[in-house]
């Protein structure tokens, strides 16, 4: 009986060892979620600008919808970039078009756990645009510049610029929503805006701006990510097919702008008339629309350097780690089911 007792004693032993280490093995990392379907609905954010013209043409022509088939689409539209953020992080939204800076911001603050980069949107389309008499730099000393937001992805480029050109602390920068900035801008109570488009077109035609410097100028190539898609991590896991079919919707989206750029500028235009209740001039979404390049590849290999910006800016103290960042396997998957080349990660899929 004693020799019984002592086996039994010994086997929970080792019972409870392995539990132990079992537990052990899985340390603190969050289990990954498992793919359960479809989604009955997926809430989508986007911006009222033409760097957002592939959110804003695949929902007017109804293409997202189409793709997603049963998944209910609930479209949202936000001003800038940490809005937006502050609803992906919060649960509120599924997935959003973005700017790169909020994009790696929101992968930043949640340690690299909540969110992933998935496509492209927009390369190009921001310029700081000045009054008549700023013609360099120097000129903006003790002037106002003004930014979408604090911590949008044009603050970051102007404040990297002017720490670049010892301006930093000599210019006031200030952040105003693009159509209050318009409407400053023709007061004389701003000097000067790094905007996206079509706001930058529309102080240059509709205010007489003059472009100080054109962003594309600063990157390799002219290329820059201004506008990309992410998605929260556990919705991708959860709902895979249903982010495969949203990225299916935003490659037709820029099929059908690359395809027809006239019928694009006409949704587009639709669209923000419909959200901010006025459409462009021809002349500004006809600008807006020369300064961008649509295009679902998100230009990865710039994300590095765009986290070392914001040190540079001194939006943060570290530059943000962004290993691990994008997924573009579901992307890649599309493209290449539709017979079109792949894009690159660079690297950035790993950590």
């Amino acid at each position: 009986m004693r020799s019984k007792l002592r086996l039994t004693a010994a086997l929970a032993a080792v019972s409870l060892l392995a539990v132990g280490c079992s537990r052990a093995d899985a340390g603190d990392a969050p289990a990954a979620a498992s793919d359960q379907g479809p989604a009955a609905e997926l809430r989508l954010g986007y911006f009222p600008n033409v760097t957002h013209a592939a959110a804003l043409v695949g929902l007017d022509k109804g293409l997202f919808s189409k793709a997603l088939g049963d998944t209910k689409l609930v479209p949202t539209k936000f001003n800038a970039g940490p809005e937006a953020v502050g609803a992906l992080l919060g649960g509120s939204l599924d997935a959003t078009f973005i700017g790169s800076g909020p994009a790696i911001n929101a992968y930043a603050k949640s340690k690299g756990e909540a969110v992933r980069l998935i496509a492209g949107a927009t390369s190009g389309g921001a310029q700081l645009v000045v009054r008549e008499g700023i013609t360099k730099p120097e000129d903006l000393t003790g002037k106002t510049v003004v930014t979408p937001q604090l911590g949008n992805t044009q603050d970051v480029s102007l404040k990297k610029w002017l720490a670049e050109k010892g301006l930093t602390g000599k210019v006031k920068v200030t952040n105003l929503e693009n159509a209050q900035t318009l409407d400053a801008f023709k007061k004389g109570e701003v000097d000067a805006a790094w905007l996206p488009e079509p706001w930058s077109s529309r102080l240059v035609l509709d205010a007489g701006a003059k472009v100080l410097l054109d962003e594309k100028t600063l990157w390799p190539e002219g290329k820059f990510p201004t506008t990309v898609l992410i998605v929260r991590t556990q919705f991708l896991q959860e709902h895979p097919q249903t982010v495969r079919a949203l990225l299916a919707g935003l490659v037709g989206s820029i099929d059908a702008i690359n395809a027809d750029q006239a019928a694009a500028k006409t949704s587009v235009n639709k669209q923000l008339k419909d959200l901010t209740g006025k459409a462009l001039k021809t002349p500004v979404i006809d600008r807006a629309f020369g300064n961008i390049t649509v295009t679902a590849d998100p230009v990865a290999a710039q994300f590095p350097q765009l986290a070392k910006d914001q040190v540079t800016a001194e939006i943060a103290k570290e530059a943000p780690v962004v290993a691990g960042f994008a997924d573009l396997g579901p992307l890649n998957d599309v493209l290449t089911k539709a017979g079109k080349p792949t894009v690159d990660a660079a690297g950035l899929d790993k950590k």
